[in-house]
């Protein structure tokens, strides 16, 4: 059995993406929507770190955690969404076995970096509002760097594991997998190979992950909100507040969609295909909007950086008339 088993995994060389289950004449509107929801995280999350690198004001420990949930965004729906849009031009729907390997571990890698990566800006927050004489102290360039380090350390090996135990499984039952990208849940179900010990191992992973997280998050925004009640001003508890409801909106969408997703029984896949868009697409494209919409920081130095291509873009239409004039006078 052990050896027919292994015979089978061997021989699997592409799986098929089934996608979702939609009649042939929307796959166009489907690529267009796909198109337009990565073009907005494209120009949202380069657009960020821009600002975020250009502007000194924002050299601080928040914007630093910032830039770099934008560069996770941006690399995590860039593993998702370019294969998703060529699956909906392309009759075979195929991906190589390297290929779905590398994808898993890169989606991995960076899902569960930003993950740990909103703990730490949780933290961050909770030491801003509960103890900002010592903010500049507690949070140094040092810890910043440390936490981030941390949270890809984190999600390095997160990957790694899941990874390696998911294409371990043998392959026999069929090569089509259920979903619009590779994912652990999916083939899991085309997986002829006993799950028992797979499902612990994944249980006790994903527990590792969710629960230290989630617990940092939790705790600091109770401690936050304590803070929070005891200030007098109104002013003051708005300003308090608007400071951590663009992040406690990203978190809600991030763990939301993920417990929806894989709390979903599995004669459901098309409600987890809708559940992983919030956290594949939606959450990248909603971040980068979230925290420059609702942050004037951000809008000034995206003010200072349109009126400052204004300036140059006028300067040089100035230039090209008076090289035109000249050449005329000539």
């Amino acid at each position: 059995m052990g050896d027919r088993e292994t015979r089978n995994h061997s021989e699997v060389t592409d799986f098929i993406l089934v996608g979702f289950r939609v009649r042939p004449e929307l796959h166009i509107l489907f690529f267009l929507l796909f198109l337009l929801v990565y073009a907005v995280i494209l120009l949202g999350n380069v657009g960020m770190m821009a600002v975020i690198m250009t502007d000194p004001r924002l050299n601080t420990p928040m914007y630093f955690f910032l830039g770099n949930l934008s560069f996770i965004d941006l690399f995590y729906s860039s593993v998702i969404a370019p294969k998703a849009m060529i699956n909906f031009w392309s009759e075979s729907k195929s991906i190589s076995f390297a290929g779905c390997v590398t994808q898993l571990f890169l989606f991995a890698l960076f899902i569960v970096t930003e993950a740990f990566l909103l703990a730490a800006m949780a933290y961050d927050r909770f030491i801003a509002i509960c103890d900002p004489l010592l903010y500049s102290v507690q949070m140094s360039t040092l810890l910043c760097i440390q936490l981030v380090a941390g949270s890809y350390f984190c999600g390095c090996i997160s990957s790694v594991l899941l990874t390696s135990i998911t294409f371990t499984l043998s392959f026999c039952a069929s090569r089509a997998i259920d979903h619009f990208y590779c994912d652990s849940r999916p083939l899991q179900r085309i997986s002829c190979s006993d799950l028992y010990f797979y499902k612990i191992v994944f249980f006790s992973l994903s527990s590792s992950i969710i629960l230290p997280t989630i617990i940092v998050i939790i705790v600091s925004y109770m401690f936050i909100v304590s803070t929070v009640l005891k200030i007098h001003s109104t002013e003051g508890r708005k300003k308090a507040f608007s400071t951590c409801s663009s992040h406690l909106g990203v978190v809600s969408v991030l763990y939301g969609a993920a417990f929806f997703m894989y709390l979903t029984p599995d004669r459901f896949p098309e409600l987890s295909k809708v559940a992983s868009l919030c956290y594949t697409l939606v959450t990248p494209m909603l971040n980068p909007l979230i925290y420059s919409l609702r942050n004037n920081d951000v809008k000034e130095a995206l003010r200072k950086i349109l009126k400052k291509k204004k300036s140059f873009l006028f300067n040089y239409f100035l230039t090209v008339l008076d090289i035109d004039n000249n050449l005329v006078k000539y």
